[in-house]
């Protein structure tokens, strides 16, 4: 799969939740929202995600030459929902990284808001 390119880390500024966000950087000249953890996610989970996340790629891979060969709707469907499930549960093990450190951290350092980012993130998961 191909990159739009590296994004740039111009500038970091640190944001209300303590978290670096970066600005000057872009992708199809939107500006880059994208904040980094201050706690790295294990070397184990990391691999996990990755080999998870190269997965579900390999799959979208097979699912565009089902589409390319005209293959059946019904096969193309199940192979779908095959990667959807896997895309599921790569954010719950991600989700649950995050409510294990970035959102203790938070809460250890006094900013209950976090906790209205995390409803957020749970009501985008529970669709």
């Amino acid at each position: 799969m191909a990159s739009d390119g590296p994004l740039t880390d111009e500038k970091a500024t640190a944001t209300d939740d303590g978290t670096r966000a970066t600005g000057g950087g872009a992708r199809d000249g939107a500006a880059c929202p994208c904040r980094h953890k201050e706690t790295p996610r294990d070397e184990e989970l990391q691999a996990d995600l990755q080999k998870r996340l190269n997965r579900v790629i390999g799959q979208l891979g097979g699912v565009k030459a089902m589409l390319d060969d005209n293959r059946y709707c019904g096969d193309v469907l199940v192979q779908l929902a095959a990667a959807e499930s896997a895309v599921r549960s790569i954010s719950s093990k991600l989700l649950q990284n995050h409510l294990e450190t970035c959102v203790v951290e938070q809460i250890q350092r006094g900013n209950v808001e976090v906790v209205d980012e995390v409803m957020q993130l749970m009501r985008k998961f529970s669709r």
